[in-house]
C-alpha cells in the first residue's frame, strides 16, 4: 500500500520522533480504493533550524516517485520536538478537496 511505502521513506529519511500517515482519500471525489489524498504529521530533529519551505521541499524530494505518480494531495505537518510540544492542544486537519464529495 501507498501510505505504508510514504511511511517507510519518512522514516528512513528523517528518523521522527512521530510520524503519522493518514490516507484521507476517501474524504475526496476519487474512486473507492484510491490511495491519493495523505495528510503527514512528522516530528524530527532533521528540521532544526529550517523554515516549513525548507522541510516540505524535503519530503518532497524523499517521496520524488510518489508525488509524479499516485499522489494528488499531501498536507504536511512538520516539526521539531519542541514545535510539536506547542502543539499538543491544537487540532491539526487537512481542507476539503474544491467542489468535491464523496463518494460512496
Amino acid at each position: 500500500m501507498l501510505r505504508e511505502q510514504i511511511e517507510v521513506k519518512l522514516r528512513a529519511a528523517f528518523n521522527p520522533q512521530h510520524l503519522e500517515v493518514v490516507d484521507e482519500s476517501f474524504r475526496h471525489n476519487v474512486q473507492v480504493g484510491s490511495e491519493s489524498h495523505f495528510n503527514v504529521v512528522i516530528v524530527s530533529e532533521c528540521f532544526i533550524d529550517q523554515r516549513f519551505l525548507q522541510r516540505h521541499r524535503a519530503i518532497y524530494s524523499e517521496l520524488a516517485e510518489e508525488m509524479a505518480g499516485s499522489i494528488h494531495a499531501l498536507a504536511l505537518h512538520t516539526y521539531t520536538g519542541k514545535e510539536w510540544e506547542d502543539q499538543q492542544d491544537r487540532t491539526l486537519s487537512s481542507p476539503n478537496c474544491r467542489g468535491a464529495g464523496i463518494q460512496a
